[in-house]
């Protein structure tokens, strides 16, 4: 949900207009639309080669991973890791769309460390894998950019942590 929707459904939820500060949010929301899609379209456009760089980089962090017993050890699990990973950075994209963590939240944070923990998935190497994603999408984009987008890198691996 986006922070339009939020503020207008809790000034709702309590018989009110939106206040001055929740109008300004609302502004700055909108002021900050070309860049959050412009952020957007260039994770989107570049997710092979985020992926790739990432991947490239979490295997020589932990060759474990990888290695015999490890959980992408095989093309069938490493297959499943990246498109994880492209999962994750969409994820990403949503939440820079809507202008907040949220969709991070209710889309990929909820259940995921259940799901991870019945599948033998150390979360916390999921942690370490989206560190791993958040620079390789970070060096694609600009610093404005990338400043704007480390928050929604570092709620997730904060959730994943």
């Amino acid at each position: 949900m986006s922070v339009v929707s939020q503020l207008i459904l809790k000034a709702d939820d309590e018989l009110r207009y939106p206040s001055s500060g929740e109008l300004n949010s609302i502004k700055d929301f909108f002021a900050t639309g070309e860049q959050r899609m412009r952020i957007a379209a260039t994770l989107s456009e570049g997710e092979k080669k985020i992926v790739e760089v990432a991947s490239k980089e979490l295997w020589q962090k932990r060759p474990d991973f990888i290695a015999p017993g490890g959980n992408a050890n095989g093309a069938r699990q490493r297959a499943l890791c990246l498109r994880d990973y492209g999962w994750y950075l969409r994820l990403i994209t949503y939440g820079l769309l809507a202008g907040n963590q949220e969709p991070i939240e209710t889309i990929g944070v909820i259940g995921a460390r259940e799901m991870y923990n019945s599948l033998g998935v150390p979360v916390p190497g999921m942690a370490e894998s989206i560190r791993c994603l958040k620079k390789a999408a970070l060096d694609v984009l600009s610093d404005e950019d990338a400043a704007a987008a480390t928050p929604y890198f570092d709620y997730l691996i904060q959730a994943l942590s």
